[in-house]
């Protein structure tokens, strides 16, 4: 008895911290998914409230009975699959075990897919099997979480399997994570985008071919050059390439002058450059509209101004490239200026020393030492500005007047009186195509250069001050650039407090009143406000999203910066691809990919937050790509080299290292998350209404003391939420001397 179990004690030991202790993990979490979760989703419900029912009904029953009772057979493969894993969880980690859990994983993987995609809610799905098989008598629902666990644990399983053939250097959580977040890619941002393409080669008529696709791509009004002949306007390709090079130019160069001033300039302005450089983001983007066009509109302040000063008469000189350029450096210098603030900080002063120890000047250093370090997190800044000033929808609809770029063409392609999803598929094409070349020119600036400044070695230098030409360019570039900023904020949620902006500028709080009462009645507190449903709602699926956008983002960002794998270049563009392509487009292939099982997502919270995660994206991978290029690689080596596995050296090592990065990553994908409109106007439902949307429905009924109010709130809202990220997150530390501490020590060694 005793030794029986001493050899059971021993079996779970090695079970549980044995080479194999992640197969057993993962084979586990795909039975339990068979056995104890609702394998299809649940109409209107959250599939895990039906916890205690999935051995009772059929819509709320798990995997195994829905093959066994209720006439499913085919998901049985899937329970075979994680059957011969289990089996190959037995054998030693060599390469016939490799050969079963691929055998398993893979082959139960796509057995399931297979039947998911043949099978639909009317049966199956191609005529085909219907004239082979005749009537099927069941059918399918949307995957609920029974099935999606089990397909990840399958993938994952199977991903083993790569690893123990020597695939990813035989290491089961690199594979795995490749793996994994390949096909979250391949299934939230590649298929639907596609799936939304491919209207660009089908005809009027219905017809497939490349001859419809090279004449909505080639047309005049994509590529037409009138404007430069004395005509009206260019094509609209020429204008979003044109104003996304202007937008990434300047906001890459204020972001770089904030990051120097922010963490190389006065401390006394450090703290307030931050906060106002994060004004722009946290706002919803028609406020910096509303503000622009209050000061600079026809009726602003600036026409006024030089109409009484020099008789000027007022115009619409603002509204056009002019003004799109001007509203988009305001939304997006925060995104490079958050990016770059972190590299600044990772450039070490030991580099800077070195070079002045060798009787180089402060200019010589910046110029030859510290501006060269900064250049991954430039090209990282100056790809992300031109990304997203193509795929700005809000400020060309605002102030753009006649000028017209592919976001606002594919817009009114989709929901205008033309309807023409042809021409919006091939305008998105031209804009994947745009991102494609931006990519390429970002690694060709990167080069092969190593860029590491952060080593196993201490580092206690203090940071060079600015050389003083560069510190007269920061303070007379950056300083009035804040200001301005100011200055716009303060009319545009001016128009908050007073009861008719225009013409009666008396001050009250009615409009947050509208918006937000609160009243008691016989049972409690009553939320009496219009708007406290959406607000409610935006803030819990936006907490949601944030922290899976920054965990993936930097997980992708890891993988690309530190392993090789066949098709990393194809991962890396398909994780900036959501990007490259306008929020409608992304929203409209959103509801054309999963309206239908076996993913049918249609009016439910989850698609928001789905949409949310893989919008966002891009930034999570950009700011941890730009802080892994300082962060040397024998760091990992020498954690690797003690025996701590892949997932220890990330948690303990690598991830403290990135946390400007992380801070980035939650605070943009939060905050976007509140603030987006274009990628969730399709999406939004009268159960999941959103901050955005609200606005926009009262902005379209011209209260607009009601959407300001609103904005307000929100940005009262997002600040606190940031101080609580930055908080809870808190800075990274390098062992580096503060001024303070250098003056200190000097004044006791005289």
């Amino acid at each position: 008895m005793g030794k029986g179990s001493e050899r059971a004690a021993a079996v779970s030991l090695a079970i549980l911290k044995g080479p194999n202790a992640p197969l057993w993990a993962w084979v586990a979490a795909g039975l339990l998914a068979y056995l104890l979760l609702p394998w299809y989703a649940l109409q209107d419900a959250n599939g895990l409230l039906a916890l205690g029912r999935t051995w009772g009904e059929q819509a709320t029953a798990n995997g195994l009975l829905q093959a066994v009772m209720f006439g499913r057979p085919w998901l049985l493969a899937g329970l075979a699959g994680l059957i011969l894993c289990a089996a190959a969880a037995l054998l030693p980690p060599d390469g016939r075990q490799g050969q079963l859990l691929l055998a398993g994983g893979f082959g139960g993987l796509l057995a399931l897919l297979a039947a998911g995609f043949a099978i639909g809610a009317r049966g199956w799905n191609f005529a085909a099997l219907q004239a082979l098989f005749g009537d099927l008598g069941v059918q399918q629902f949307g995957m609920g979480w029974g099935a999606a666990i089990a397909l990840l644990s399958l993938l994952v399983l199977g991903a083993f399997g790569l690893a123990r053939r020597g695939l990813f250097r035989g290491d089961l959580f690199v594979a795995g994570a490749v793996l994994a977040c390949g096909a979250l890619l391949a299934l939230f941002i590649v298929y639907p985008v596609l799936k939304a393409l491919v209207g660009a080669f089908v005809d009027e008529d219905g017809r497939a071919g490349l001859a419809a696709f090279a004449a909505r791509i080639a047309s005049e009004r994509n590529w037409g050059l009138q404007c430069l002949g004395g005509g009206v306007r260019c094509g609209v390709a020429w204008n979003t390439l044109f104003l996304g090079l202007m937008t990434a130019a300047s906001t890459t160069l204020l972001g770089t002058l904030m990051a120097l001033m922010a963490e190389r300039g006065s401390r006394r302005l450090a703290r307030p450059l931050k906060v106002l450089a994060l004004l722009p983001i946290i706002t919803p983007p028609f406020v910096v509209g509303l503000g622009l066009i209050l000061l600079f509109g026809r009726a602003g302040l600036v026409n006024q101004w030089l109409e009484a000063a020099f008789g000027v008469e007022p115009s619409r000189w603002f509204y056009g490239w002019l003004g799109v350029w001007i509203a988009q450096t305001f939304a997006f210098t925060p995104i490079a200026f958050m990016t770059l603030r972190g590299v600044v900080q990772g450039v070490s002063p030991s580099l800077e020393e070195a070079a002045q120890t060798l009787r180089a000047d402060a200019r010589q250093t910046f110029r030859t030492i510290t501006l060269p370090l900064l250049r991954p997190g430039i090209a990282s800044a100056f790809l992300v500005g031109f990304i997203e000033s193509m795929a700005d929808f809000g400020n060309p609809v605002v102030v753009g007047g006649q000028f017209s770029v592919l976001s606002t063409e594919i817009f009114f392609a989709i929901v205008g009186a033309q309807y023409d999803q042809g021409r919006a598929a091939a305008l998105a094409w031209l804009l994947t195509l745009f991102a494609l070349g931006a990519f390429v020119l970002q690694r060709w600036a990167i080069g092969r250069r190593s860029y590491a400044t952060l080593a196993g070695k201490g580092d206690g230098g203090l940071a060079m001050p600015l050389p003083p030409h560069v510190r007269r360019l920061v303070h007379g570039v950056a300083l009035p650039w804040v200001a301005f900023t100011l200055v716009v904020y303060l009319f545009a949620f001016a128009g908050g407090f007073v009861r008719t902006w225009g013409r009666d500028y008396t001050l009250t709080l009615a409009h947050f009143r509208t918006a937000f009462a609160l009243e008691w009645g016989a049972f409690g507190v009553v939320w009496a406000g219009t708007a406290w449903n959406s607000f409610l709602t935006t803030m819990k699926l936006a907490a949601l999203s944030a922290p899976l956008t920054a965990a993936l983002g930097l997980l992708i960002a890891w993988l690309l910066a530190r392993t090789r794998f066949r098709g990393q270049r194809m991962f890396e563009f398909s994780a900036l691809l959501a990007f490259a392509i306008p929020g409608t487009v992304l929203g409209v292939s959103y509801i054309l990919a999963f309206n239908v099982p076996p993913i049918e997502l249609t009016g439910t919270g989850l698609i928001i937050v789905l949409c949310f995660v893989f919008r966002n994206l891009p930034v999570g991978v950009q700011a941890g790509t730009a802080a892994l290029h300082q962060v040397d690689k024998s760091l990992d080596e020498a954690s690797l080299m003690l025996r701590a596995s892949t997932l220890q050296t990330l948690r303990h090592v690598v991830l403290p290292l990135l946390k400007p990065a992380l801070v980035a990553a939650l605070v943009y994908s939060f905050v976007r998350a509140i603030t987006t409109v274009s990628a969730v106007i399709f999406l939004v439902t009268a159960e999941n209404e959103l901050a955005t949307t609200y606005i926009i429905g009262r902005v379209g009924n011209g209260d607009y003391g009601v959407a300001l109010a609103y904005c307000t709130v929100l940005i009262a809202m997002m600040s606190v939420a940031i101080a609580a990220i930055q908080r809870l997150v808190g800075e990274r530390r390098l062992g580096r001397r503060s001024p303070v501490a250098a003056q200190a020590m000097a004044g006791a060694s005289a």
